[in-house]
């Protein structure tokens, strides 16, 4: 996923713009990144209007996108605004052929009149949601996960998290590694999963000692994580019951301690396939797993492939079983 295509169109939001070009348009092989082919793809190649007064210029026809390995919708500043059939008929043509489309929050709304997502999960900013569900009732619209993919598709919900698909793509395409450098330079998160909520159900005061007591927690889950812990022991650490503490995590952070705890150790799991040459066994132990066969079983629903298959696409080496590594 080395080819990306912003669709452009005038009225895109400048900020999904920029979203995309900070995480495929910097030259950032030195840290270890792929380096990326970005291009702006318009119907017209002259300058495009954008809200605030910026303009933008396309280097890129629809063309292109028959091209790419990815293509990426920004959103309309305004969702109702209709998108000219060419741009319509190029996102239907990249999907059909395979190509994964990703659209930042209200960019649904574009995917939806291009009739992609009838019938398939999709998600926006939760202000839009309902006006997604009303003027498209064949989208099966959620309002809670940050991001989700059905079919090919991925949609997002509303500004920041954009930057958590982005990333996200990142890392299904190029590893953890690639994705955690960009987010450093970006001086942002790369661990917010899909299905955090988009808002909490009440406010926490930052300095509440609640929030307190479950960041310590979480910090100090990831410097164990492999040992076998449990939703019992993480309450212990927090002074709390199992099921007070369950409550309090998944109003903080929007999933459950078991949730987090898989997704975290799946990450470390990541890291040490690209990284290391430990065995498939190691691995799953070091990641905190309780058998091999439970973490491939994990991984392999998380992941979409093997591990030895992650971990020959990461070094670009042939699949040889588990020995796609020394000693692995």
């Amino acid at each position: 996923m080395e080819r990306v295509a912003i669709v452009a169109q005038p009225g895109i939001r400048s900020f999904d713009l920029a979203v995309i070009t900070e995480v495929w348009g910097p030259d950032r092989s030195r840290a270890g990144v792929p380096s990326f082919e970005l291009r702006r793809c318009a119907r017209d190649g002259g300058p495009i209007a954008l809200p605030g007064g910026l303009t933008l210029m396309p280097d890129r026809g629809l063309d292109w996108l028959s091209a790419a390995d990815l293509v990426v919708v920004p959103a309309l500043a305004e969702p109702d605004d209709p998108t000219p059939e060419p741009i319509l008929a190029a996102l239907r043509a990249a999907h059909a052929r395979g190509v994964p489309v990703a659209a930042l929050c209200a960019g649904a709304f574009v995917l939806a009149e291009a009739g992609l997502l009838e019938g398939k999960r999709a998600v926006t900013h939760w202000w839009l949601a309902p006006r997604l569900a009303a003027r498209y009732p064949g989208v099966l619209v959620e309002d809670a996960p940050l991001y989700v993919e059905d079919d090919g598709l991925w949609t997002s919900a509303g500004v920041a998290s954009g930057i958590d698909l982005c990333l996200h793509l990142v890392r299904e395409a190029h590893g953890a590694e690639a994705a955690a450098a960009i987010a450093r330079s970006m001086v942002t998160g790369p661990f917010r999963t899909g299905d955090h909520a988009q808002y909490l159900d009440r406010p926490v005061p930052a300095a509440d000692r609640i929030t307190e007591a479950l960041a310590a927690v979480r910090e100090q889950a990831l410097r164990r994580l492999h040992e076998p812990l449990d939703v019992a022991t993480l309450a212990r650490w927090a002074g709390m019951s199992p099921r007070s503490f369950a409550r309090h995590f998944t109003a903080a952070t929007g999933t459950t301690p078991h949730r987090w705890l898989l997704g975290r150790r799946l990450d470390e799991a990541r890291k040490l396939l690209e990284r290391t040459d430990h065995p498939v066994p190691e691995v799953a132990r070091r990641s905190g797993f309780a058998s091999e066969v439970t973490f491939r079983q994990h991984f392999g629903a998380r992941v979409g492939v093997s591990p030895r298959a992650y971990r020959a696409a990461a070094v670009g080496a042939p699949e040889r079983g588990d020995s796609v590594r020394k000693g692995s």
